[in-house]
């Protein structure tokens, strides 16, 4: 446990950017399953409508320090390659 005063108000806020992280992550995570699943159904006009809403949410979370950029661009090309593949 932390000792100095600073120390614990470093704790505190570890925690709850933590949290923000973590919801963050979700976000991502459950938006590429939901493109996943749309291209798995051969469902191209829906998957094509959501590509905008990941590449900002895979955007934002590179410019807070959440992904690397390198990452977030890896993702948003396996995504697009998979919905060229299916056309």
């Amino acid at each position: 446990m932390p000792i100095t005063q600073s120390a614990k108000k470093a704790l505190r806020n570890s925690k709850r950017k933590r949290g923000f992280n973590t919801v963050k992550k979700e976000l991502i995570n459950k938006t590429i399953k939901k493109i996943k699943k749309l291209i798995s159904e051969k469902k191209i006009k829906e998957a094509k409508a959501l590509m905008p809403e990941v590449q900002k949410i895979l955007d934002k979370s590179v410019k807070t320090g959440l992904l690397k950029a390198n990452t977030a661009a890896r993702k948003k090309s396996r995504i697009s390659r998979m919905i060229k593949k299916v056309f």
